[in-house]
């Protein structure tokens, strides 16, 4: 046998490295971690591996005592801090159990001394042990939620309250202004979903180009009316297909005008008018004959389009030969910092649109204004300016639209029967300080605000968040449902999905809250020069953290990483939701993506239920001091910022600020999964009914492993009345099918670039399609792409 003083064999000797090594960083890190008053685990598991590893240069079997005592410790350490979550469990153990397998093997411990029967024994328990420990960690998930919403044999056949629309067709972005996201077909069920196929598909050739911002985007939901499928590429340019076969009909391209500093370039869609006998113009004129259905397109260089629905010429009647310039009566006219990038609403008698403007740049921007247009001249008949003193001044020689108002980025719904607009508004931007605002800029931030569609006088506003120093506005476009109750009556109710994760639920004539939102207080301590709202209002239908983080959900690729998440958690300012911006840097939870983003929910108005897909990403939020490399001014030649994270200058404040995800030094989310769901809500009682993790990393990690641990997702959901719902818009590719009643998923197929984008359905020909854009998502590191794929069943045999 050899002298246990004599120098390890080679095997011995690089396990003995390994573990000094592993010792070392886990001593150096952990004590870092316990003094900023984080765990204590990994400095103590750091001092046994250098313990270990001293051990082992000596050839002493104790080594393995002592690794198994770690291995065990381990894992009651870990289950006490997590349960049996398998990927929250993942991290602590894939570097210390397989190095104690490894240690196992003969031709390494064979070199110990003195060679007992029972050497190996305990750590052969202890890998025994947590391969138990883990594989029954496999089949539990904590975060999942089981439930069942109800069928629809629950239900009695009635039609959805949502303005009437042909079965067969989608004629706006939510399918109706209702922003539902249903459909009444009923072809594709759970019993035969499974068959579906790819039909057809249609490449735009509209691609990313050198002169593009980062953030390139297909988010477009198609519209489809009669026989025709309408839809808009990144870069504006309007399709006109066969909505049977997907073949092109007509193209229009607006020339858009743009560079690489714009922070968007997106199209989510079109919009649909058709003109009715007896309709007349705003001012009472009778409505003229050309264009009787139209196409309405906004461009990212702030125009908007009129073009006939059957040719894609220009509507020649509608302001300046088809086009307004939407840049009129702004306080400036720079393109690129203001941005349409949705669909407007349309009514019978005006066109209502707003727009997107440029996040955290400057304090002299456009306004956030919303407009209503002649459906027919495009003649401007309201303005509603949330920043001015008076929002509906409308612009002449001596007065323009008001900087910086808040604006609103997204879709709004309608409702006809009431003739009220419902606008999603954001915050006066810069968005992550507050001390210059003016009482009137605050006045419509951040909340849910109804116009008359006529005359855009306020109705009400309702404010979901005071004060808004985290960019958490609503994001979607809110869903609005007719709810049936027990006695017979109806509640016309609207549902706006926050990123807060709150869901606030209104009386829409009103305002009123159905459920709940009691103000509740928040932290305090905003940086010198500004103030936090002491309350914010809290909805009893939420998806937000029940808990706020501790050290204890970070996460990592090993346990290395995962100690390293822990120390910079600590390092940061966070005492839940609603934390200030800070110089110290601020964790944002939910995060700046939102739990909730553009995609809203998909609202089921027979079965009175809603289906979701929430995410949860920290953000960290860093105040930045001016400065030689911060500046108080732009460059009088510079453009928008081009990008929505990063270093933002928020010029004209005292401070600009540095925003990211919250991610380790491998790039991973430090705050362990899940980061994405699908999750069923019963509109009759609010409550969340069923959740699921959505999604796997094939695309996401170094290694295509289709692990299921919930991904984030940009985009919405589609319902349908056969009761299958449909989702891309998650991280990796592909489109999924799930059941409506429990959320359990039916079907997938593989896309072939990223589909951050929303769904449809519509049915042609006898058939029943889903139809999705997939160009991905540059700032969502997505595969780039021009596909619009039409699946459907296959079509049946003819009968002879």
């Amino acid at each position: 046998m050899t002298p246990p003083s004599s120098r390890p064999p080679v095997p011995l000797l690089i396990t003995t490295v390994l573990v000094a090594v592993l010792g070392l960083f886990l001593t150096g890190g952990g004590a870092w971690l316990a003094v900023l008053g984080g765990s204590c685990f990994y400095v103590l598991a750091g001092l046994v591996l250098l313990v270990t590893a001293g051990l082992l240069w000596r050839r002493r079997q104790e080594a393995l005592w002592l690794y198994a005592l770690l291995v065990f410790a381990t894992l009651i350490w870990s289950v006490g801090e997590v349960g049996f979550d398998f990927w929250a469990l993942a991290p602590r153990g894939d570097v210390l159990l397989p190095l104690g397998l490894w240690m196992l093997l003969p031709f390494v411990s064979r070199g110990l001394a003195p060679q007992s029967r029972w050497a190996r024994a305990p750590l052969a328990a202890g890998v025994v042990a947590g391969l138990a420990v883990y594989g029954f960690a496999l089949t539990q998930d904590p975060q999942d939620l089981a439930g069942v919403l109800p069928s629809a044999a629950q239900q009695a056949a009635v039609p959805g309250d949502a303005p009437d629309a042909a079965d067969a067709d989608w004629p706006a972005y939510g399918r109706t202004q209702f922003g539902d996201r249903y459909s009444p077909l009923k072809q594709i069920t759970p019993a035969n979903v499974a068959g579906l196929k790819v039909a057809w598909v249609f490449r735009t050739h509209d691609l990313k180009t050198p002169n593009d911002p980062g953030e390139i985007t297909d988010e477009v939901t198609p519209i489809k009316v009669r026989d025709t499928l309408y839809l808009c590429s990144p870069h504006q340019i309007l399709f006109a297909l066969d909505a049977a076969t997907g073949k092109e009909r007509w193209k229009f391209d607006p020339k858009l005008q743009y560079n690489p500093t714009f922070q968007h370039m997106t199209c989510r869609g079109v919009s649909y008018s058709e003109m009715h006998p007896g309709d007349v113009t705003s001012d009472g004129s009778p409505a003229p004959t050309e264009c009787s259905r139209r196409i309405f397109l906004p461009t990212n260089d702030g125009r908007l389009f009129a073009l006939d629905a059957e040719t894609g010429e220009r509507c020649h009647g509608f302001g300046k030969d088809g086009e307004l310039d939407l840049k009129d009566g702004m306080p400036m006219h720079d393109a690129g910092f203001y941005e349409p990038t949705s669909p407007p609403v349309v009514t019978q008698k005006v066109v209502i649109i707003s727009g997107a403007v440029t996040d955290n740049y400057s304090t002299h921007e456009p306004s956030g204004v919303t407009r209503g247009y002649d459906l027919y001249t495009g003649r401007l008949v309201w303005a509603f300016d949330a920043g001015n003193p008076n929002p509906n001044e409308l612009p002449s020689e001596s007065h323009k639209y008001v900087a910086n108002s808040p604006n609103s980025w997204i879709t709004a719904s309608y409702d006809p029967r009431l003739n009220i607009v419902y606008i999603p508004t954001g915050v006066a931007t810069p968005d992550i300080w507050g001390g210059h605002r003016s009482a009137d800029q605050e006045r419509y931030a951040s909340g849910i605000l109804a116009l008359n569609a006529d005359t855009g006088e306020k109705v009400w506003f309702y404010q979901t968040v005071h004060h808004d120093l985290w960019d958490m506005d609503i994001p979607s476009q809110p869903s609005l449902v007719d709810l049936k109750q027990a006695d017979g009556s109806v509640i016309p109710a609207l549902y706006a999905p926050a990123k807060t994760g709150n869901i606030f639920v209104l009386d829409r004539r009103n305002g009123h809250l159905i459920v709940p939102a009691p103000e509740t207080p928040v932290p305090q301590g905003a940086a010198p020069g500004d103030h936090v709202a002491p309350t914010q209002p809290y909805s009893e239908l939420t998806f937000r953290p029940k808990r706020n983080l501790t050290d204890a959900d970070m996460w990592g690729g090993t346990m290395l990483d995962q100690m390293v998440c822990r120390i910079m958690f600590k390092k940061l300012r966070y005492e839940g939701p609603f934390t200030p911006p800070s110089l110290q840097g601020t964790l944002v939870f939910p995060g700046n993506l939102g739990m909730f983003e553009w995609g809203g929910l998909a609202v089921d108005p027979v079965r009175q239920v809603a289906f979701a897909n929430p995410i949860a990403i920290p953000f960290v939020s860093t105040l930045v001091p001016r400065g030689p490399k911060n500046p108080a001014q732009p460059d009088p030649n510079a453009g928008p910022s081009g990008s929505e994270s990063g270093v933002q200058p928020q010029y004209g404040t005292p401070y600009g600020v540095d925003l990211h995800a919250f991610l380790s030094p491998l790039g991973i989310p430090c705050k362990q999964p899940g980061w994405g769901y699908v999750a069923g809500i019963d509109l009759r009682t609010n409550k969340i009914m069923w959740m699921h993790r959505n999604g796997t990393v094939r695309d996401s990690s170094p290694l295509p492993l289709p692990f299921k641990v919930g991904i984030p997702s940009l985009g919405g959901p589609l319902a349908t009345a056969g009761g299958v719902a449909f989702l891309t818009s998650t991280a990796d590719y592909y489109i999924r099918a799930y059941d409506v009643t429990t959320g359990r998923q039916l079907w997938q197929d593989r896309l072939p670039a990223g589909g951050q984008s929303t769904p449809m359905t519509y049915e042609a020909n006898g058939r029943q399609f889903v139809v999705t854009a997939d160009g991905g998502h540059g700032s969502f590191g997505t595969k780039l792409g021009d596909y619009i794929v039409a699946y459907a069943l296959p079509e049946r045999a003819e009968k002879h």
